[in-house]
């Protein structure tokens, strides 16, 4: 296998601008499934900083009183502790609409100004498209005096409520406002990488990147004299990046990200980076047997065609798709506009494979939906990304987004041969969970068309037992078949013109958006 048959090279990627590196070998890659397994390693990892250590983070939300462990410190004061501990401690918080939307901007504020108040510095960022956000989602920890425990966590976990959720799909105590359906504590299913090794350091160069952009953090004067007063206005510059961490283990790793075309360019992306997108393209153009996708929202037909293609294209190609079973938005229009692009995606998934596509959602042993807000996607078990990113026009386009792909140096042992061990394993492991089954007796799941099978007849019990009136012991496993969703026809008429504007908006420039190209 050669790395540049999966990983885009640098004129691929298509912004000579960035000082990233293509990849970086060399790596330890650890899949971090449950935002309570992420949190729990984060704050012991904050323990252990000290004076002269760095500590940065970029985040979509920020609960400052989201406690990281059942009796432990909230996110802010955790961070509070390691400034004033001596610790450097720099973040980049998307400011955020208004709280109205369910979205976070006082919890955004909020938790800049713990930072502010220790001494450490975080701005509140909108510098991005009208009606995007920064929805990158990363942490990264360097030691001064101890480098080999340098780490940089990158995924989909927020620091804000409702995360810290584990395998049993309790929910979070703590939760965040959702739909009813979820119930008062919503399950959340969501998956981060911990990264050891020299891309630790390309993490951190992502970081400086925004941190350093001249551009004013917000336009707006009003919230600019606001965050004068609040001291969230000042960046100091950043120390100069000491040298990569040392090998760590046998990983390469490439970052891949968005960012959208704007009128003012970024001075690292002044056309907009699609690389996520791009990296997709590429790899999905290789597939040959599963592709194994959990995702968030799974919207927008253009974005699906890259997988209609494959699966037209490789008759033994099957794809396995997990969802949420119901929007994250509800009400008379906002869930409407967030089920049409589903609906035409899973139109075009079917047209494209018929039975070899197989979609399903998840819920709790009480028979409570859990919500899927992990964006994970396997191919062919070679190539696995873990990353902030959905399938959509809004992810590969129009908002900042991070994610990790990785390729794996050792050769998976299991039949069917050519696997590498990393990414089996991520999706064994998920597998496993989905189907309720020890993390020992999932072996045979290498084979795709045992696991694709698996999971249809798992499927398949817990839907007749739901339809028997749940009479007798509630069957293993947690998968529902994914229903279709239906909409009227004034529904879609509706909810068309708010889902192009604001739900699935096109960051592309007009060339790209006109060719269809990334």
């Amino acid at each position: 296998m050669r790395i540049q048959d999966w990983f885009l090279t640098d004129e691929e990627r298509g912004n000579p601008a960035t000082k990233l590196e293509p990849w970086s070998s060399g790596n330890d890659v650890r899949p971090l499934i449950h935002g309570a397994t992420y949190f729990a390693e984060l704050n012991a990892r904050l323990d252990r900083l000290g004076k002269d250590d760095l500590l940065l983070f970029a985040d979509w939300r920020g609960d400052p009183d989201e406690r990281l462990t059942p009796d432990g410190p909230g996110v802010g004061a955790a961070m509070a502790a390691a400034a004033e501990r001596g610790a450097l401690v720099r973040g980049l918080i998307w400011r955020s609409h208004l709280d109205l939307l369910r979205f976070s901007s006082a919890e955004n504020r909020h938790l800049g100004q713990a930072i502010e108040a220790a001494g450490g510095q975080a701005l509140l960022d909108t510098r991005t498209k009208a009606g995007g956000s920064h929805h990158q989602k990363f942490v990264i920890l360097r030691h001064d005096r101890e480098p080999d425990e340098d780490v940089a966590f990158v995924g989909g976990v927020d620091l804000c409520h409702s995360r810290r959720d584990d395998a049993r799909h309790g929910g979070d105590p703590q939760p965040a406002p959702m739909p009813s359906v979820y119930g008062p504590r919503p399950p959340w299913h969501d998956v981060q990488v911990a990264i050891r090794g020299p891309a630790v350091a390309q993490v951190e160069e992502v970081f400086c990147e925004r941190w350093e952009d001249p551009a004013p953090e917000t336009r707006d004067p009003l919230r600019r004299v606001r965050d004068h007063f609040g001291h969230l206005d000042d960046a100091p510059p950043l120390p100069k990046p000491g040298p990569p961490p040392p090998r760590a283990g046998h990983h390469h790793v490439q970052l891949l990200r968005t960012y959208p075309a704007r009128r003012r360019g970024y001075p690292f992306a002044p056309g907009g980076e699609r690389s996520i997108a791009r990296a997709y393209c590429k790899v999905l153009a290789r597939a040959r047997s599963l592709i194994y996708l959990e995702d968030q929202y799974l919207w927008s037909t253009e974005v699906i065609e890259p997988f209609a293609e494959a699966l037209e294209r490789e008759p033994g190609l099957r794809m396995v798709v997990v969802v949420p079973r119901h929007p994250d938005q509800d009400g008379w229009l906002a869930s409407p506009a967030s089920l049409i692009g589903r609906a035409g995606a899973l139109r075009r998934l079917s047209q494209a494979g018929g039975d070899r596509v197989a979609i399903y959602d998840l819920e709790n042993e009480q028979g409570v939906p859990v919500y899927v807000h992990a964006k994970v996607c396997v191919v062919d078990d070679v190539w696995a990304t873990v990353g902030s990113d959905n399938v959509n026009l809004r992810s590969w386009t129009y908002d900042s987004e991070l994610s990790c792909a990785v390729l794996d140096e050792h050769e998976d042992p299991r039949q069917p041969a050519g696997a590498l061990r990393f990414a089996r394993d991520l999706r064994l492991t998920l597998m496993a969970e989905h189907l309720d089954r020890p993390a020992e007796r999932v072996d045979d799941l290498s084979d795709p068309a045992v696991a694709f099978d698996a999971f249809a007849r798992t499927a398949a019990t817990l839907e007749t037992w739901h339809n028997s009136g749940r009479t007798g012991p509630r069957p293993p496993g947690r998968l529902r078949p994914h229903p279709a969703p239906h909409l009227s026809h004034l529904q879609k008429l509706m909810a068309m013109p708010l889902y192009r504007i604001a739900v699935d908006p096109d960051g592309r420039p007009r060339n790209m958006r006109r060719s269809r190209a990334f």
